[in-house]
């Protein structure tokens, strides 16, 4: 039992990396880094990857995260995060969009890295209108 406790942190303190990861590839507009960490099967990716890419290629954005639940083992996580995304167009005199959503992420590991398998509501990262 004493050999489970350094296990979960270690696992614990992997998923927080994993969402620093994602909220700093935001942030600094790769849209490609971010996805680098999802599931290409997970659902509705082809439009989420649309979405990530034009939300990044079109908009200066500042991420940022909070675990509120992390539960699962070494194999799979299911994690709740306070997320919050500022969005302000590139365009000149463009809109200022801030939003704050709790999303709920499945994780598993893929050999030692940790992807998003789901993820909900998608629409935090739909480009703005």
């Amino acid at each position: 039992m004493a050999l489970a406790a350094p296990l979960l942190a270690t696992t614990e303190q992997e998923v927080l990396e994993l969402f620093t990861a994602l909220a700093s590839a935001l942030s600094e507009g790769n849209g490609l880094a971010f996805l680098g960490h999802f599931d290409h099967s997970m659902p509705d990716y082809e439009q989420f990857a649309s979405n990530i890419l034009a939300l990044t290629e079109q908009n200066e954005i500042t991420s940022a995260i909070d675990v509120i639940t992390d539960e699962g083992d070494d194999r799979t996580r299911r994690v709740a995060v306070d997320w919050i995304v500022q969005i302000r167009s590139r365009a000149e005199s463009g809109p200022l969009v801030r939003r704050r959503e709790i999303v709920k992420c499945r994780l598993e590991r893929e050999k030692k890295r940790w992807k998003v398998t789901s993820l909900a509501p998608l629409s935090l990262f739909a480009p703005p209108t």
